[in-house]
């Protein structure tokens, strides 16, 4: 007994002193300031992680959460009509069956009702039409004037066909630019009846009806023999 009595009483003289440093270390110690955060440093609100090493989540993300619909699925255009046109068939009615009779007989019906009413819109429009004869005034025809038909004089170069002459027809103009003097030739056929004129003659010739297929003039005159 006098040993454990002991035993006691060194410990307990032993842990008085440290008590007592424990207790004067809390009354002197200043209280500690709150820890600022550097400026670098990324605070924990503004997503860049928990002190714990955790982390942060994003903005997006924490929304799509709380919302509770997920990450939404992409679709396609032709995949959103497909399923638009087969909620539509799902939501109309399904047709009652029918025998072809029945079929051949909502032809028949549908074709008279489309001919009928062919038959009403050309009614009107020939009503329509009546009805604009009738309102127009016919214009009252031209009168015929006797026109001017032109004449040429030139030199004929060919007579072998029988009563037809090729004429050449010679003209002579000013440029208007360079005032050079411009000559150009052309040659016509011309009826001759009686066979007048012959080759070299300087003859006049007028303007007529279609004689033939190249005969547009006939044989007025013989200006001038050939020497």
């Amino acid at each position: 007994m006098t040993d454990e009595n002991e035993i006691e009483q060194a410990d307990s003289a032993a842990a008085e002193p440290a008590a007592g440093a424990v207790q004067a270390a809390g009354e002197g110690a200043a209280p500690e300031a709150p820890a600022v955060a550097e400026p670098g440093a990324a605070s924990p609100s503004a997503g860049g992680g928990s002190a714990d090493g955790e982390p942060a989540v994003a903005p997006a993300a924490a929304g799509a959460a709380s919302h509770g619909g997920g990450p939404q699925e992409i679709i396609a255009p032709k995949e959103r009509r497909a399923r638009a046109r087969a909620a539509k068939a799902a939501g109309t009615p399904a047709r009652p069956a029918r025998t072809p009779e029945e079929r051949h007989a909502e032809r028949l019906a549908e074709r008279a009702k489309k001919a009928s009413e062919r038959r009403a819109g050309r009614a009107k429009a020939a009503e329509k039409a009546r009805a604009g004869v009738h309102e127009t005034t016919v214009t009252p025809p031209r009168e015929q004037t006797a026109g001017q038909q032109k004449v040429r004089q030139g030199i004929v170069v060919s007579d072998r066909a029988d009563k037809t002459i090729t004429v050449r027809i010679d003209t002579a103009r000013r440029h208007r630019r360079y005032e050079k003097v411009v000559r150009t030739s052309r040659t016509l056929h011309a009826h001759d009846e009686r066979n007048e004129a012959h080759v070299g003659d300087t003859v006049v010739v007028r303007e007529a009806r279609p004689l033939s297929r190249t005969k547009r003039w006939r044989l007025v005159q013989v200006v001038e023999r050939a020497r």
